[in-house]
């Protein structure tokens, strides 16, 4: 877990020197709301009713290597996870679950901008890597319960997992993002879904299928300084 950390913080600091490359560089801070789920089916699908509300923050560079390009690395504190619910409150065979695991996130996105004035529109898309630090698997019903995630430590740059168990999390995620947004001087509203590539249960081989990986669409408010 050493060796993971020391590489996780090298990433932070050899993104932020891009700064030096880039024609403006300024930095955003940002929060917002996370409607979280997890896949359930071969296809990457989930079920709806199964989304959690969860939120995060966290502060992104903004790199613009020319008018309408730029580089936007990452550091955010973001919640994921799912809810699952069977029955009504009151009822004999009521259960309700919740999964909510929370990841530093060190996302990497290519941003394309319109070159107008005040008001710019942008897309872009890019990687993420993620490490689980915490959160809560809660039950009420049939089950009541409130405990901390156990993650595995398992090293990601080895062939296999350490620490897999029965009731664990993988520690380490990552996938694809895919954004939208406006900037408006110093405001920028965007929208975001990640796309989890990495299977949540500990253990589990992802090469199978699209089941147990993280769905995440975000809405958040940044201020550009």
């Amino acid at each position: 877990m050493k060796t993971t950390k020391l590489l996780f913080c090298g990433a932070v600091m050899s993104l932020c020197s891009l700064g030096v490359y880039a024609q403006k560089s300024t930095a955003i801070i940002k929060g917002g709301v996370n409607i979280a789920n997890v896949s359930n089916k071969d296809n990457g699908g989930y079920n709806d009713a199964n989304a959690l509300t969860t939120w995060q923050a966290g502060i992104i560079g903004d790199f613009e290597v020319t008018d309408f390009f730029a580089i936007q690395p990452g550091l955010l504190y973001t919640g994921k996870g799912l809810k699952w619910q069977n029955g009504e409150s009151g009822d004999a065979t009521y259960q309700r679950l919740q999964f909510n695991p929370q990841y530093l996130e060190l996302p990497v996105n290519l941003v394309f901008k319109t070159p107008t004035g005040g008001v710019r529109f942008f897309a872009g898309a890019g990687p993420y890597v993620a490490m689980g630090v915490g959160g809560k698997f809660k039950a009420d019903g049939l089950v009541n319960f409130k405990e901390s995630i156990q993650w595995s430590d398992d090293d990601p740059l080895t062939s296999d997992e350490e620490g897999a168990g029965a009731f664990r999390a993988k520690r380490f995620d990552y996938g694809l993002n895919a954004l939208v947004g406006v900037e408006a001087s110093n405001l920028v509203i965007s929208a975001n879904y990640g796309l989890g590539l990495a299977k949540i249960q500990s253990g589990a081989n992802s090469s199978n299928d699209d089941n147990n990986k993280h769905r995440v669409l975000s809405f958040t408010v940044g201020y550009k300084f």
